[in-house]
Formats: C-alpha cells, structure tokens, sequence
C-alpha cells in the first residue's frame, strides 16, 4: 500500500469546505464543474462533487492548478472585490485551520481510537464543517498546546478540580445542578475540597489560556481559589471541544466549559447572557418534549443542561455547564451516534452499511424530523437542530430507533425572534445543515437510490402537516429556494459570530 502524504491530504481535507463557501457564496455555475468568480469574472474548476477538489485557474496559458496558499490567496482577492472591504485576519485563520488539519491527522495515525462506537462517532470530524472556511481554526496557538485536548487526535485528559470559596460560588439549576456538579469529582475520583469550599471542575486548556491573568492570580493567592489537582479518571472531549463526556459506571454526565478560542464563527466562551437564561430555556424545552412524549409516545430525548457554578470574580471565565448523560436516556440496546459524524461518513458508519438505504433513510427522517416539527408547532421553541448538536441511536441492525437532541444554548423561545426569521432557522439547521448532508453522504454510497431520498423527506413532511397542522410546511415544500448560511462572508465582515444571513440554495424538496 502507498504511504500516506499527510501534508497532501491536509490541504485536500481543508481546501474542501473553503471551496464549498467560496462556490456556494460568490460564484456562478457555468457547467463541467467550472464556475465564474462573481469578485474578478474569473473562471475557478473544481472536482469532486460535495467535497470539491483540485481548485484550477483559468489564465491565458491554461488551467493553473492551485495549491493551498493560492487558493487562500484566491479567496481573499475574491472577497476584496465582491464586498469592498478588506480583512487580513480571515486568511490567517484559514492557513491556521489547514495546519490544525495536519497536526491532527498526524496525531490520529499514531493514536489509539476509543473502542466505544459513540465516542469514536464524536472524535470523527477531521474536516469539520463543510460549509464553514476555517473549520478546523485553533487560534493561531501552536499545536502543542491543544492537541492534548483535541477530539480528532482520539484525546482523553483529566479535568483540574479547584476549590471554590463557598461566598464566591455563583450557581443556578437548584439542587439537582449542584449535586450533578459535585458528582463530576465521584465519577472522575478527583480530590475533595477542604471544609468551607466547593467543588469547581474546570479544563486544563482553559486554565492554561488564562495563567497570568490578574483576577485568577489573585484569587488564588488570596485563598478564594484553591487548585486541588487533576482528577484520577480522564474524560473525553466530544465534538464541540469545550463539551467533555465523563461516563461513569452507575451514571455519566456531560460538562461544557468556557474556551477563549475562536471556534468557527464564535470565541466559545459560556456568556453570562446564555447563562442566566440558560434554566427558563431548558425547562421550556423538557416541557416540550415531555409533552411530544405524552401525546405521540415519541422515544425522542433532550439532553438538559440541569445548571452551571462558576466564580462570582470570573463568572464567564470558569463556568462550568452541566448536561446530561446518556446510560439512562438511551433506549436500550442502542449505539448513540454523532449526527454529524455520520455526515462525514466515518469508518464503522451504519449508513454506509444499509442494506436497504431508503428505508434506512425514512427510519431516520421518521425519529429525528417530528421532533424538531413538533416543539415549534405547538410550543414556538426552535431547536437548533444541525449536525452536531443531535445523536441518532441505531439498533443492532444499524436501523435509526432514536434522536436525542442537545444545547439549549442556540434554543430560541417564543418572542425571542419573529416567527418568520424563527421558521427559517429552523429550516437551515435542519434541512440544509442536517438533512442535506446526511442525504448527499447516503446518496455517495448508493448513487442509483439518490433520487428517491428527497421525496421521503417530502413525505415525512406531509405527514407531520396531516397529523398536527404546521402551515409553513406547504409553502416549504414549494418555495423556489432553501436558506443556507453565508459562514464565509460572515467571517469576511467580521459580523457577529450568532448573527445568520442567508443566501438562497435551490430547494430539493420542490415537486
């Protein structure tokens, strides 16, 4: 067998989600895989279909293939003429996100992949997201210093528990919260604070960005923070890389931590904002789906965040968010799988396994579509519901029996937005940002079925219309166009990291 060129495929695996932006955002199809720059009236072709690749130049002297560094030059000449302004930081986090590439799959060839299926599904994306320009960005920081906590180099470390002076401790979820907080410590055998403090896990990478800081060197030299040390059992970062997953035993948790890196189009920091109405969200939502439950007897789950503690003198800076675990919300017998890690078709997927894809594909559409339906027929709320925030549990025969949907942090309640702009994030996340590509990636493995997979989810649709009554789904069905999210030029204007414009995308599911 051919030996590996990382470095080729680093540029071919980061070059794939920059093409899918720069095609999709500001260029026109002219046919054979060629596309006019709508900036410069250049000529760009590409191979490769979904993931592009082998970016060429039409010149005077031919087609010039391009290589990493010009394509990112490209890009930014590209950008400077459609929208007039300049951005010098965009390329570098673009460059940043191709190293990260490499780094990562030379640490995965010499790491030991875990062995449970739904954490291997959860350190799967190498190439991220595949509409995003700088997926893979880690701040520019040297690889050394996050792929220790990196979920594609198959990463595992102990979290540092700290004491928390008990006047300083800043918490809300009520007991439940506190006592899921404590129980981190249990699950990991960390150390116990001392009589007068509590328990505050944080992540080591997180203490690393903050050493130095002002407030923190005070607190601990003054005794409001005490450092007690790692805990004895690791966790396992998920998808998100803030998230980690700590399974235990008799029970498991989820923890979600602040992390001053821009990750994609945020700096991915537990905003106070979020945190204070972090509990009306969540109850909103569980009340949602115990009502789907009641009257569908739907197996659909949402993974509460149940509270968070932090330190009044850095509330941002050291919350720690807890979640639920998945031992008891799993139905039983069932493999939980990464949406999105399915979408990138990683090694072991069921989907690429299907005997029978369509009628893979409608057991899919059939669990993980009425749920997201359902709580913004009846309740207004809007899940956001993209590839990474939802899991699909497979039985035995790798047929979908379950979704379980999680972070109420993108949740938007009644009243947060108008109905109109609610309906429509609704669509992106689950229909262009979901469904489409879980579609296209089933589609790669049985071409002769594609056709037939859109009219499912049509019908899937209809049905939900039938039984409940959601009058957006009509005008859905037949709209001209889907809204899909501009990531590239967000970045480009420097727009604000949550702030979503749309560009229309050919809808699928039109006759």
């Amino acid at each position: 067998m051919e030996p590996v060129d990382l470095n080729t495929a680093a540029d071919a695996c980061a070059a794939a989600p920059l093409l899918n932006c720069l095609l999709r955002e500001v260029a026109d199809a002219e046919g054979a895989g060629v596309h006019r720059l709508r900036g410069s009236g250049r000529l760009l072709r590409v191979s490769g279909g979904r993931r592009p690749s082998d970016p060429a130049l039409r010149t005077a002297d031919g087609w010039h293939r391009l290589s990493h560094t010009e394509l990112v030059k490209l890009t930014s000449d590209e950008l400077r003429q459609y929208t007039g302004v300049s951005n010098d930081e965009l390329p570098s986090e673009i460059a940043d996100s191709r190293d990260a590439v490499a780094a990562l799959l030379t640490a995965r060839a010499a790491a030991e992949a875990p062995e449970d299926p739904y954490l291997r599904s959860e350190q799967a994306l190498v190439m991220g997201h595949p509409y995003h320009p700088a997926p893979k960005a880690r701040g520019g920081a040297p690889a050394a210093s996050w792929l220790p906590y990196a979920p594609e180099a198959h990463a595992r470390f102990p979290l540092v528990m700290l004491g928390l002076r008990e006047d300083q401790v800043a918490e809300e979820g009520g007991r439940a919260a506190a006592d899921a907080v404590d129980a981190l410590a249990g699950i990991l055998d960390g150390p116990r604070p001392p009589a007068g403090y509590r328990s505050l896990p944080a992540h080591p990478w997180q203490l690393e960005l903050l050493a130095g800081r002002p407030g923190l060197r005070e607190a601990f030299a003054d005794g409001r923070l005490l450092r007690l040390g790692p805990t004895r059992l690791p966790v396992w970062p998920t998808a998100s890389i803030r998230t980690v997953h700590a399974p235990g035993a008799d029970t498991d948790l989820f923890a979600k931590f602040s992390l001053d890196v821009r990750i994609t189009n945020d700096v991915r920091r537990l905003w106070r904002h979020d945190l204070l109405k972090l509990r009306r969200t969540d109850a909103a939502v569980e009340a949602g789906f115990a009502d789907l439950r009641g009257r569908t007897g739907s197996g659909a789950v949402w993974l509460a965040d149940r509270g968070y503690r932090t330190a009044a003198f850095a509330f941002e800076e050291l919350a720690v968010l807890v979640r639920d675990g998945l031992r008891t919300r799993v139905a039983e017998g069932a493999t939980p799988l990464l949406a999105a890690a399915l979408a990138e078709d990683f090694p072991g997927s069921p989907l690429a396994a299907a005997a029978d894809p369509v009628a893979w594909w409608r057991a899919y559409l059939r669990h993980v579509v009425p749920p997201v339906l359902y709580l913004f027929a009846r309740h207004g709320i809007v899940l956001e519901a993209h590839l990474q925030n939802c899991l699909v549990a497979v039985g035995a025969d790798g047929l979908p029996v379950q979704a379980l949907f999680r972070d109420a942090e993108g949740v938007k309640l009644p009243g947060d937005i108008p109905r109109a702009a609610a309906w429509e994030r609704l669509v992106y996340c689950l229909v262009v940002n979901h469904l489409a590509e879980v579609a296209a990636t089933l589609a790669g493995h049985r071409p002769e079925r594609a056709a037939e997979l859109w009219p499912a989810v049509a019908e899937e649709l209809r049905r939900f219309d039938a039984a409940h009554g959601l009058p957006e789904i009509a005008d859905l069905l037949t709209a001209p166009a889907l809204p899909a999210k501009t990531n590239l030029l967000l970045r480009w204007t420097r727009a604000d990291g949550a702030d979503a414009r749309y560009l229309p995308l050919p809808n699928p599911l039109r006759g």
